[in-house]
């Protein structure tokens, strides 16, 4: 019989902080890499929430950085700039894919994105 592990909470305030900076240091703590318990094949049980995402520090050559999706179809590449995309979505879904994009690329990542909350 397994024993209940208790979610460690995590809270990082974004204001005034760069993009590269805050995500870097959600990813790392999402993947429990900040624990010494860590293993790769694990999910740690954190969860982390970022608060004032709308307050990040976002410099001017930064704001024209592309976010692309891809459809799988053939000409189903969609490209947007940051402050495109922040209008649109929020600054709380810039913050997402940044993250998201920081995380392993296997099976675990949904798992690790669910245990992220972000608010404006």
């Amino acid at each position: 019989m397994t024993t209940p592990v208790e979610k460690t909470e995590y809270t990082i305030d974004a204001a005034g902080k760069r993009l590269g900076k805050v995500a870097t240091e959600a990813a790392v703590i999402l993947m429990g890499k900040n624990d010494p318990n860590f293993a790769k094949n694990t999910v740690a049980p954190v969860s982390v929430k970022i608060i004032n995402s709308s307050q990040l520090d976002v410099t001017e050559k930064k704001k024209g950085e592309i976010y692309q999706s891809y459809s799988g179809y053939p000409g189903g590449r969609k490209v947007e700039p940051l402050i495109h995309l922040a209008e649109r979505r929020g600054y709380a879904e810039v913050v997402r894919r940044t993250i998201n994009g920081m995380l392993p690329k296997n099976r675990l990542q949904k798992v690790l994105m669910h245990n992220l909350e972000v608010t404006e």
